[in-house]
């Protein structure tokens, strides 16, 4: 998608393990999936779908989209992902992603945090709240968070370069979160100047790349 609008998709491939044997092909270790059926309904439409890709084996893989109750994350985890992302449940219930985070552990509950101009979206991006993504950082870091994934609305799909000022001021509202950047990698460059980034703060755990890919402007095997 681009932006997040749903009415502006593109389709890369029918078969969603194609893509991820061939990023294990390349050398990943790790994979990010986002169901978005699920983020915009709020169901889990593709739990088919991420079984066949984790059945490929040897890669750690993380899920977001959807994960707004109980069932839903531990079904999810119950199918053998590593992580879970909770954006929309856990900006409107922090209590209750508190005490997955007990249940569960803060290695295997991560907190979503997509923005645009500094303000939290939720359902899918839809909709833009009146929380700062740097004060839901620190909410969430009180409640025992230890990894989230900071998505800059903006950038996502736009292959223009990530937002490295917001990536910057989540970076320093969260300091003993490990923080994975996302949005807007459109160049090996992009990632060349977040690792420069992470020299400075440490906490700047990876980065997740997506259009870039499918596009083929950056070479996965030469940057692992």
């Amino acid at each position: 998608m681009f932006q997040g609008k749903a009415d502006q998709e593109t389709v890369y491939f029918e078969d969603p393990t194609e893509p991820a044997r061939l990023w294990k092909e390349c050398g990943a270790t790790h994979l990010h999936l986002v169901d978005l059926d699920g983020a915009f309904s709020g169901g889990r439409a593709n739990l088919d779908a991420v079984k066949s890709i984790l059945d490929i084996g040897e890669m750690k893989v993380q899920l977001g989209g959807g994960m707004r109750n109980n069932e839903a994350v531990s079904q999810a985890l119950a199918l053998g992902l590593d992580r879970v992302i909770l954006g929309t449940a856990a900006c409107e219930d922090p209590e209750w992603t508190g005490r997955l985070i007990e249940e569960y552990g803060p290695d295997r509950i991560v907190i979503g945090i997509d923005a645009r101009n500094g303000w939290v979206t939720t359902k899918g991006w839809v909709e833009t709240t009146e929380k700062s993504a740097v004060d839901f950082a620190m909410e969430m870091e009180g409640l025992g968070a230890r990894w989230i994934i900071h998505t800059d609305v903006a950038t996502d799909g736009a292959m223009k370069g990530p937002n490295f000022a917001a990536q910057l001021n989540m970076l320093k509202a969260a300091p003993r979160c490990k923080i994975i950047a996302s949005g807007g990698v459109s160049k090996e460059q992009d990632v060349l100047e977040l690792q420069k980034l992470a020299n400075e703060h440490n906490n700047l755990e990876g980065v997740i790349i997506g259009k870039a890919l499918y596009e083929n402007s950056v070479n996965l095997e030469k940057l692992m």
